[in-house]
């Protein structure tokens, strides 16, 4: 048996160099040997993995070379479409053969616009494991916002799936030196006078741009966020130290891989470790996501609070409500009752998740408060695009309601321009995972950044006595009160969306004056059937209830005047928290349409 320094892998005698493996990762799946001198060789194999992972080129290496026979991605419901490690590579090399002849070499941007499938992790690392640079566009963007991510950039390829071909516009394609269907890997269009051979690809660095992702958050404006090699191959030597995985491991990708939260933690983290993503054909819908998860039985998920909030809203608390025992266990044997439903929950969800990983927002203090009592293996993570993303968790023992925990490995939080009187800062990170920078934008840069190189992360929060953070709510979204006292709707609006009835809701200030929108849980009102007099007269009662209820459980500062009715659901975020500045000014409230 000999050890490769390089990889950081163990190499069996009697194979050939280079193209067999038998990697550190199938060490780390079982439990640490207790022999000292192996204790003392598994420590420093891990070291040595974690220096040579420097760059998603050398992450990509290692992974095709240490885990080369190993299953790496598939659909849950069939192995067509799959890749293993080594076709995986392949793929990959195949591909960046192509855009080379094209002209597309090293420093080039590459747009990836389709949702979720193997082709996606293929397209990306024939891009950045070849020194070009990936620009990821959300499946959820509108034509415009394609074209504009794609000018801004100055991408000159595209990555596009059957499914989101009809958002390219004629002015796109004409831009584009080559447009590949992502579902197949076929050339759908190239600029055959480009076809010169002399795109030449290089080795990236650490310091070297990997992608530029492309956000317009909760704010307006997009922004690109420019995120290099080390950015992101430290954030998952990070997840590594935070939540361990190892090859036998199952994700069940349902995010869009676009965003940092799900291309770092449910794709590059994966590959690491030797582990297998499986992906869903269709929009994850309830009735598709409990039959893949009784096939692919995931060990590893990762959510947003909606998905879990609407799973407590929508099946647990109605099934508390129509049995006697249970509502009766509600008040006197709580603890036993939430134990009950928890396995019953995980039972649902595969019988075998032991990470749920829940980020982008923060989680209903209600259901996290059961997920707690039901021990139910859920983590928090806390980040932004702009940090590649996780800068803080919250997992096992200290699990805290409303707390997102501790800083994550090698990285370092704390609070800045503190409130002396509430004790409040402003979260503030510095760790190799935060970005270079937005894109060919230096002034907001440099506004995001303190004088001595601490990023701003805009969340408000307070520390405990332990050091955990609890975040109060967005700085910008900060309302300031009548007598100069700071409001923060995230906290009213976690009364509200506990209220019966209501799936979510948001709080803006009009004319001095804190407003309620709100939108009805999924049947409330029969829109169609029921009749327009009837319609207003229960949401008048359900108004009125709802305004009582917030106004009796905030303090006075934070006291709602009125309540509106969203007919249609918020417009939202990949993460899907909603785009608060769509609805500041006005909104396509019941409200609204019955003035007109």
């Amino acid at each position: 048996m000999h050890f490769v320094p390089e990889y950081g892998i163990l190499q069996l005698p009697g194979r050939a160099r280079g193209n067999h493996f038998s990697s550190i990762a199938g060490l780390c799946s079982f439990a640490a040997p207790s022999n000292n001198i192996m204790m003392q060789f598994y420590r420093k194999t891990i070291k040595t993995r974690e220096k040579y992972v420097d760059t998603l080129a050398k992450l990509y290496e290692y992974a095709t070379a240490a885990h080369t026979k190993r299953q790496f991605t598939q659909y849950y419901d069939t192995k067509e479409g799959g890749y293993t490690f080594a076709e995986f590579k392949d793929a990959c090399d195949s591909l960046s053969k192509i855009l080379t002849q094209y002209g597309l070499g090293s420093g080039e941007k590459i747009a990836i616009f389709s949702q979720s499938m193997p082709n996606w992790s293929v397209a990306f690392f024939s891009a950045v494991s070849f020194g070009r640079i990936a620009i990821p566009i959300l499946p959820d963007s509108s034509e415009n916002e394609v074209n504009n991510i794609v000018s801004h950039s100055g991408s000159r390829a595209l990555f596009v799936s059957k499914r989101l071909l009809s958002k390219v516009s004629g002015e796109v394609m004409s831009k584009m030196t080559l447009v590949i269907d992502m579902d197949t890997l076929e050339i759908i269009k190239a600029d055959e006078s480009s076809f010169t051979c002399d795109g030449k690809s290089s080795v990236p660095t650490p310091d070297d741009i990997a992608t530029i992702i492309y956000t317009s958050g909760t704010t307006g404006s997009a922004k690109g966020v420019v995120l290099s090699h080390r950015n992101l191959a430290s954030n998952v030597i990070t997840c590594y130290h935070s939540c361990p995985r190892c090859r036998n491991d199952r994700w069940l990708s349902l995010l869009p891989m676009a965003h940092t939260l799900e291309m770092t933690i449910g794709m590059l983290y994966p590959m690491f470790c030797g582990a297998t993503v499986y992906y869903l054909q269709k929009p994850p819908v309830p009735a598709l996501l409990l039959k893949a998860m009784k096939v692919v039985k995931p060990t590893t998920i990762l959510s947003v609070p909606l998905i879990i909030e609407k799973i407590y809203k929508g099946s647990v608390l109605p099934t508390i409500r129509s049995s006697r025992t249970l509502t009766w266990m509600e008040s006197h044997a709580n603890r036993l009752m939430c134990l009950i439903i928890g396995m019953k929950l995980k039972s649902t969800f595969g019988g075998h998740v032991s990470f749920f990983g829940i980020g982008g927002a923060k989680l209903d203090s209600e259901v996290e408060s059961f997920l707690l009592k039901a021990r139910f293996p859920y983590a928090i993570g806390y980040g932004l695009t702009e940090t590649s993303p996780l800068l803080g968790y919250s997992m096992h023992g200290w699990r805290t309601v409303g707390s997102l925990g501790y800083p994550v490995y090698n990285v370092k939080l704390k609070l800045h321009d503190i409130n002396p009187e509430t004790g409040e800062g402003e979260i503030v990170a510095k760790g190799p995972n935060v970005m270079l920078g937005y894109y060919k934008d230096p002034s907001r840069t440099k506004s995001v950044f303190t004088e001595d190189g601490w990023f701003r992360t805009n969340d408000l929060a307070v520390q405990d006595a332990k050091g955990r953070f609890f975040i109060k709510g967005r700085k910008n979204n900060m309302i300031l009160g009548a007598s100069g006292e700071n409001i923060y709707p995230e906290e009213i609006e976690s009364v509200i969306n506990n209220i019966e009835g209501v799936t979510e809701s948001i709080v803006v200030e009009r004319k001095g004056r804190l407003i309620a929108l709100v939108q009805p849980c999924e049947g409330f009102v029969d829109w169609d059937k029921d009749s327009e007099d009837k319609i207003y007269e229960k949401l008048e009662g359900w108004k009125d209830r709802i305004l009582k209820g917030v106004n009796r459980n905030v303090s006075k500062t934070s006291q709602v005047s009125s309540v509106e009715v969203m007919k249609e659901p918020f417009e939202k975020t990949a993460t899907q928290k909603i785009r608060r500045f769509k609805y500041k000014d006005s909104a396509p409230t019941v409200e609204s349409e019955k003035k007109k």
